[in-house]
């Protein structure tokens, strides 16, 4: 196929070799395909995400259901997917879970495609071979090592007890398929980062979302059933600075900017309790409710400190409801 990663393939010798695994290496592969989405540019998510996205999904269903990450189809209108074949296959969107990061698609026509069996990534050691892998063949995957499984705290109130970190870097991570040795999935790709090495060069990397999470909530989210109840959302991106947590910017019209939290701002307490890190504050934050509920924060600015009460919301209220006809 030509691939809209055309320009991103994955270097030769880092490529999976079908007699190196224990697995039908191709038919694997064949069970990933490139996603794209189209967003309204009145999106809620549209300013920060963009209104084109592309990205990976994972057939996991023979009904034509496929797994990606949510941030790919969030509010979008219109969502194709493209085979290793070049078949092109419009699907939309049944479900995105904002706590764990899936999103779910189901394709309108028959893909033709085996799913891809679920793992388990807390078999997987440090080390352990896995192939991470986007749609377009084996001239997509990467394989690579599991080199860490370790908690993840994301800028936009985001959090996962254990995410899993694989190297080296894929070129086009999102949504890709994490295979484990044993050829069934183990997590989905949702970032890139970069990693110094002990001797002070950088080296990027990727986290994954451990498959383990998806089936305790896999009916709802393929129903469009909320998971759970909404977490409360502030609207603010922050990150971890010495004594608390900073906050880089905040959403416009959100609850934090309607409370005058401002860019630079350290937040050093959530309730009276103080804030470690940014993975403590999300912690301490979702502990006093559900979305609505009021959230006292003390704050630092320029020197002074002082106490802010702000309304939490829903997050998922401000997004578009994808349109059935």
């Amino acid at each position: 196929m030509t691939s809209p990663f055309a320009d991103y393939e994955v270097d030769e010798p880092l490529r999976p070799s079908g007699r190196e695994t224990r697995f039908d290496l191709e038919e694997a592969l064949s069970s990933v395909v490139v996603l794209q989405a189209r967003v309204p540019a009145d999106a809620f998510t549209a300013e920060t995400l963009g209104v084109d996205r592309i990205g990976n999904g994972v057939v996991i269903g023979k009904d034509g259901l496929v797994l990606t990450i949510g941030y790919l189809v969030t509010e979008a209108e219109e969502i194709t997917l493209i085979t290793n074949d070049g078949r092109r296959i419009a699907a939309h969107g049944l479900g995105y879970d904002t706590v764990t990061g899936f999103g779910l698609v189901h394709a309108l026509e028959p893909l033709g495609l085996p799913p891809l069996p679920l793992g388990d990534s807390k078999r997987l050691r440090a080390e352990d071979t896995v192939i991470l892998a986007g749609g377009g063949g084996r001239a997509h995957a990467l394989a690579g090592r599991l080199l860490a499984r370790a908690p993840f705290a994301g800028y936009w109130e985001y959090l996962l007890d254990e995410a899993l970190y694989t190297g080296p870097g894929h070129p086009h991570w999102s949504g890709a398929a994490l295979i484990g040795p044993d050829g069934a999935l183990v997590g989905v790709g949702s970032l890139q980062m970069v990693q110094e090495t002990p001797d002070g060069e950088q080296t990027l990397i990727n986290m994954c979302v451990p498959i383990e999470l998806l089936p305790p909530i896999l009916d709802d989210l393929a129903s469009g059933r909320a998971v759970q109840a909404p977490r409360p959302w502030l609207g603010l991106l922050s990150q971890d600075a010495g004594k608390g947590v900073v906050v880089l910017d905040v959403t416009r019209s959100g609850p934090a900017d309607r409370a005058e939290v401002r860019r630079g701002d350290i937040i050093l307490a959530v309730g009276g309790e103080r804030v470690k890190n940014l993975a403590d504050f999300y912690t301490k934050l979702w502990a006093l409710g559900p979305a609505g509920v009021s959230v006292p924060l003390r704050l630092q600015r320029e020197g002074d400190a002082f106490d802010v009460e702000i309304r939490s919301a829903d997050r998922a209220a401000r997004l578009k409801k994808r349109r059935l006809n």
